[in-house]
């Protein structure tokens, strides 16, 4: 998904023809739409995997990710022969990519829930979400390099080959621990009566909301600044979007860097604490932003490194406090509502941000954003100061849900 957003602007371009002057609205409607099917997805695999397994769903869900990534690079060639718009069929490639995906991401967090306990959760559940962030930054630093010598297409299919490979390897060497749910639909009461009774999980959903479009944001906008300032500046599409990659890939970098600190602070001074931080560093980071006049002046590296920290913390943090207060047999509902929240999330603020990059400029998304961390803070602080305002136990509950599923 990280290559497929960062050459789809440079493909737009160079390929398809998109003009500068509706490059952040197309980009952001085709982000939006492939964010809400996404949605759809995320939401029913998270109790499909309480249900049935999580490999069998990552599986199926590489396969099609497979499908959609192949036909992506393709859709000016098929759209000629077939007599069609080659953008209608970018759009129709990159639903398919964004079912895929919907159905795979979900799982790695939750196996890594499923697979650790309390006592070592923060430190496992970092490193996973280290190797995430290594791939991303690989993808930027290294990946977005080969469009200045091989091409975007050939770029482009790196992903299908990925993806089909992840489906080969899921399949035949993960393994399902957690125990299934015998409920025949989604468990909205369990997951309400936790929403209603620890102030820790709504701090998590709300960050959620928060943390996935922050990601998203800082990839597709800043190569969107990048691409489509270049000829401002006399540069190359494709050297700008190598350039853009660095940047992002510095970001990446970041994050890896910062991981190990995230995990000493989960482990020292707890989850609530992590995810305050973690916003208040993407805070100062986006509205920095606005002071970036030129996205090639090396300036840009401190709000940058400063988002990429708090986002981190804020990616991290959550996740590892979703799973603590979560009974194992409605983890993957749970995590599956949050990540329902953070498609909703990345929906309005990219669709949101495409409009202020076309009417005020390509720093008004990151402004935006920084300012939505800085209300989120606001509520951070208070569930950090007023402690854990929760009524039940996780303890307490996971007996009640037993009880209610007989």
């Amino acid at each position: 998904m990280t290559l497929a957003v960062g050459t789809q602007p440079l493909y737009l371009r160079s390929v398809l023809g998109v003009s500068p002057e509706v490059a952040g609205t197309i980009n952001a409607n085709i982000m939006v739409l492939a964010e809400t099917l996404e949605l759809f997805v995320v939401g029913a695999v998270g109790y499909l995997s309480d249900r049935f397994g999580r490999v069998r769903i990552m599986a199926l869900g590489f396969i099609v990710a497979g499908i959609g990534a192949l036909m992506a690079p393709f859709s000016s060639v098929i759209s000629q022969a077939l007599g069609g718009d080659g953008l209608l069929f970018y759009y129709l490639a990159r639903l398919v990519l964004a079912v895929g995906i919907g159905a795979i991401w979900p799982q790695v967090t939750t196996l890594a829930g499923d697979y650790t306990s309390t006592a070592n959760r923060s430190r496992l559940m970092a490193n996973n979400a280290f190797m995430m962030a290594f791939g991303k930054t690989l993808v930027y630093v290294v990946l977005m390099q080969i469009p200045l010598h091989a091409g975007v297409v050939l770029t482009m299919l790196l992903i299908s080959l990925t993806a089909f490979a992840g489906a080969g390897l899921s399949r035949f060497h993960l393994i399902d621990v957690a125990p299934r749910l015998h409920q025949s639909s989604i468990p909205w009461r369990e997951i309400w009566m936790l929403l209603r009774t620890q102030s820790r999980l709504r701090l998590c959903f709300a960050t959620s909301f928060l943390a996935r479009s922050d990601m998203v944001i800082t990839a597709l906008f800043l190569m969107l600044w990048y691409v489509y300032f270049a000829d401002i500046l006399g540069v190359t599409d494709t050297a700008a979007a190598a350039r853009g990659g660095l940047m992002i890939g510095f970001a990446g970098v970041v994050v890896m860097v910062s991981i190990p600190i995230w995990k000493i602070v989960m482990y020292r001074y707890g989850r609530v604490l992590a995810i305050l931080v973690g916003l208040a560093l993407s805070a100062m980071g986006f509205i920095s932003m606005g002071l970036v006049g030129n996205p090639f002046d090396w300036f840009i590296l401190l709000p940058v490194a400063l988002t990429a920290a708090g986002q981190a913390g804020c990616f991290v943090a959550p996740q590892v406090l979703t799973v603590d207060v979560s009974p194992p047999n409605i983890l993957g509902s749970v995590l599956g509502a949050s990540n329902v929240v953070g498609g909703i999330g990345i929906i309005f603020f990219v669709q949101v941000g495409g409009f202020l990059f076309d009417t005020l400029g390509p720093t008004a998304p990151f402004i935006f954003v920084g300012i939505a961390n800085a209300l989120v803070l606001i509520y951070a602080i208070w569930v950090h100061k007023d402690g854990d305002t929760m009524t039940l136990t996780t303890n307490d509950l996971y007996p009640i849900f037993l009880d209610l599923k007989e």
